[in-house]
């Protein structure tokens, strides 16, 4: 199966969080299934970490690089169908790396792993 991870979601899988729940951790780990992560999400965390909201262990390069590898992901670009369909997303809350994951989630038809109950508004396909 495809699946889009929300950011936390990739975070609390390598952090082995307890916050992560048992279907995730499930999914994150099964190699059947073929991972997907946001260039919003790598945004979010640089963001994050540069602010001083977020402290990782290594610095963002490596720690973002070692995720990514241990974790098998495949980095999802933002296109211009990604944002058109941000662009009719209704407003169910601000956050755009939240709504840049409901329109990629949505176009790419791949559930998200997120214990975010908000993108169910969006008829996203929610997985956690």
């Amino acid at each position: 199966m495809r699946l889009l991870l929300d950011t936390h979601a990739l975070l609390w899988f390598v952090w082995n969080h307890p916050n992560l729940s048992a279907t995730s951790r499930s999914l994150i780990a099964d190699p059947n299934n073929t991972l997907f992560f946001s260039t919003a999400s790598i945004w979010e965390i640089a963001i994050k970490v540069g602010n001083g909201k977020l402290t990782l262990a290594d610095p963002f390069d490596l720690f973002m690089n070692q995720a990514i590898n241990t974790t098998g992901l495949t980095i999802l670009a933002i296109e211009v169908r990604h944002a058109a369909a941000l662009t009719a997303l209704p407003r169910h809350h601000g956050d755009p790396f939240d709504r840049m994951l409901a329109a990629q989630s949505l176009v790419e038809t791949m559930p998200l792993v997120s214990a975010d109950a908000v993108f169910d508004a969006y008829g996203v396909t929610r997985l956690w």
